[in-house]
This record gives structure tokens, sequence and C-alpha cells, in this order.
């Protein structure tokens, strides 16, 4: 008798530590592009998370869903949480007031997650029209498609973001992120529609990704360090940004940014770099530092490199104050490109020019 209680006490045990893979379509997604599946794909979320230690796995077959409200993945989880929505496409409501939160789908308190394939489309085209969001002010809350806090060790591969609200991603207080072969797509006039914004996070990878916004293709905020973008085409937009930075108190060093074999098509404002910082009052001491850039194409960019310490969108800033954020040790290599006639303006800066460069890299210095 003794035996058997153990046989069948190691039986349960086995059982509980085999990955749980559940189906949205078998919990009852419909899927036809109609019915508000979001409430099953978060009840899913759920079940596979607590599934064990084992790896478990959401699948979103293909089909277009609904998701009305916002969706909340999170954790923490028993076990490493995989979400497949290969040749999926989830929707977002058009109409903003059906989204009354900061986010449209939300990752948060997971370590080990793993999103593969799917389109997210967040509708965004009759929010962009809002007369509220185009004011100087941005008097209107407008939800980002993806957003994830605190995720760690986690790949998001083979996913499309089109036509968010706002920004396409946000990547806030994360470790250890790696997206590969992304797409995101918003026309060039839609309205503050970042591609991926990236704050307080230590350790961000992208690789052949391309990104088409309405803003910055990439911005990186306070507390950014170790960011590796590789292989990425980004345009119509406005580049790959730096910042701002020095607007609010406490701000955390950027530190260890590397942007290579990128290639920056029809942007406007900056190509390759916009490292912007905020002068006068409000300014407050801050440090980027290790910043390299090599490698890079730039085809019909308004300003391919712009390292900008008076930035003062609608003049909302005292300008007769210098920037309190010190940068230092920037480095750009191997950066070409065609389009209009360029020149080179530098002041308050103290470069090493090394080679030749076309035109002349900051004339009078060497």
């Amino acid at each position: 008798m003794g035996k058997a209680i153990c046989c069948l006490l190691l039986i349960a045990m086995v059982f509980r530590s085999h990955a749980v893979v559940v189906d949205i379509k078998a919990r009852g997604a419909k899927g036809d592009g109609k019915t508000d599946d979001g409430p099953v794909i978060e009840k899913a979320w759920k079940e596979a998370c607590a599934g064990g230690p084992s790896p478990s796995s959401v699948l979103i077959p293909p089909g277009t869903y609904m998701a009305y409200p916002p969706i909340l993945f999170s954790g923490p989880c028993k076990g490493p949480v995989e979400i497949k929505a290969n040749g999926a496409t989830i929707k977002a409501p058009p109409e903003l007031a059906r989204l009354k939160s900061d986010s449209w789908i939300a990752f948060q308190y997971i370590d080990r997650l793993s999103v593969i394939g799917g389109t997210f489309d967040g509708q965004g085209h009759e929010a962009w029209k809002n007369q509220k969001c185009a004011d100087t002010a941005f008097s209107c809350q407008m939800p980002v498609n993806l957003r994830f806090s605190f995720v760690k060790n986690s790949l998001l591969k083979g996913i499309t973001s089109v036509n968010s609200k706002y920004f396409h991603m946000v990547i806030f207080a994360c470790d250890n992120i790696n997206i590969e072969h992304a797409t995101i797509d918003t026309p060039g006039n839609s309205l503050n529609t970042d591609g991926i914004h990236i704050g307080h996070t230590n350790g961000f990878n992208i690789t052949n990704s391309n990104i088409k916004s309405g803003d910055d293709c990439i911005s990186i905020g306070d507390g950014s360090k170790n960011v590796h973008i590789e292989k990425l085409t980004c345009g119509p937009g406005h580049g790959i940004s730096i910042g701002s930075l020095g607007k609010y108190a406490n701000e955390q060093p950027v530190q260890g940014i590397w942007i290579k074999n990128c290639t920056i098509t029809g942007t406007i404002i900056s190509g390759v770099r916009r490292i912007k910082s905020w002068p006068g009052p409000t300014s407050t001491p801050g440090t980027t530092t290790d910043i390299h850039f090599e490698d890079i194409i730039m085809n019909n960019v308004e300003n391919p490199i712009l390292i900008d310490q008076q930035y003062c969108p609608s003049n909302r800033c005292n300008k007769a104050s210098p920037s309190k954020v010190k940068i230092s040790n920037v480095c750009f290599k191997k950066i070409r490109g065609g389009g209009a006639g360029a020149i080179s303006e530098c002041s308050y800066v103290k470069p090493k020019v090394m080679a030749k460069n076309i035109p002349p890299a900051c004339p009078g210095y060497s």
C-alpha cells in the first residue's frame, strides 16, 4: 500500500512538471474579427503562467481577433511562457474612448517571456485626427500598442505592430530584452507614433528589423544602458534619438549605446542620431557617454547627425541657460549616403577628427 501511494505521488509530480499548452480557440476565442476575444486571451495567459517550471505556451491560431479592453499579461510566472501567434492578427478598437488606459497590451513582471509572430493592429487612424492630441500641450491620453515593464531575459521574434495610436512599444525597467525580425509600420504623418522607446533598461538588443513611423524610429531615454541596434532600416520617421534628457530631476545616466549596419531613409529632423537635451533652469545634471555609430547609410536625410543641447519644442524653456547634461565619448565611423548637399557646423565641442570626411567634419578642428 505504501509503495502504491508513493508511486501515485511520483506520477502526480511528473504530471505537474509538464508544459501547459493553452489554445485560445479551445478556450472559446472566435477569431472572427468581430467578437471581443480579449478576455479569453488574458484568461489563457493566466493559465499558462501558472502552469509550472517547464515552458508553457499560449497558442493564438491564424485568424483576426478583436481585443476591446486593455489586455494585461502579468507575472511572475512559475516558468517560461511563450505566446505563439504566427498568422494571427489582433486588433484594437479604433475608438479612443474604448481604451481608457496608457496601454492597449501590457506585459509586466515576467522572466523568460517569448512572443513569436503575430500582428498587433492599433487601428490608430481616427486617433491621429484627435485635435486634443494635436495641440502643443498633448492634452489627451493615447495608449501604447505594446508596453513591457519589469520584463527580463525575453525574446520578441517576428512580431508586427501597425497603426499604433501612440508609441508602438515602450520598454521600461527591463533587463536583457531581445528583438529579432520585427516590423513596425505607421505613416510618416501619424502623430507621436515612435517605434520603440527605451528607458531605465539594462540590455536591449534589436536586429534585422524595419521601422516606419511618424516620430522617432527608436528613442532612448534616461537610464538606458548596453543598447545594441544592428541591421535596422528606419524611415519614414525622425531617425534614432537619445533623449530628450535633462528635463526631469534625478535622471539616470545613458551609457553604452551601439548602432551598427543600419540604413536610414527619408527621415526628417535627424538620421543616425539626435542627442537632445533641455537647456534652462529645468535642465538637471546628467551624463550621456560611450555612444557608438558605425556603418550607417543615409538616404535623403534632413540632418544626418545632430547633437542638440538646446532642445526646446514649442519654446517652452529658457535658452539663456545651458543644458547641464554632459555628453562625452561619442564616436561616428563610416557614416555615408546621398541626397542634398551637406554642411558641418560645430559649437562648444572638442572633437577628434580622423581620416577624410566629406563635408569636412567640424571645420577648424583636427
